[in-house]
């Protein structure tokens, strides 16, 4: 089975397994956003639990 190329363009599994995601409406129209938000737009965060089984079976490590 191959893997969704979506899913695998966007997600990333750290050392301990969890998956690395990137925030999102951080690619354009910045005018109107603040420093504060675009700042905190840029650093990645970790994908909910509630999501991980359904990227998981995307990217198939399930």
């Amino acid at each position: 089975m191959k893997t969704k190329s979506s899913a695998k363009k966007r997600f990333k599994l750290t050392g301990s397994g969890k998956i690395k995601r990137k925030h999102a409406f951080k690619s354009h129209i910045l005018t109107k956003k603040s420093k504060k938000r675009k700042l905190a737009l840029t650093h990645s965060t970790l994908v909910h639990k509630a999501d991980v089984n359904s990227i998981k079976e995307q990217l198939r490590l399930k």
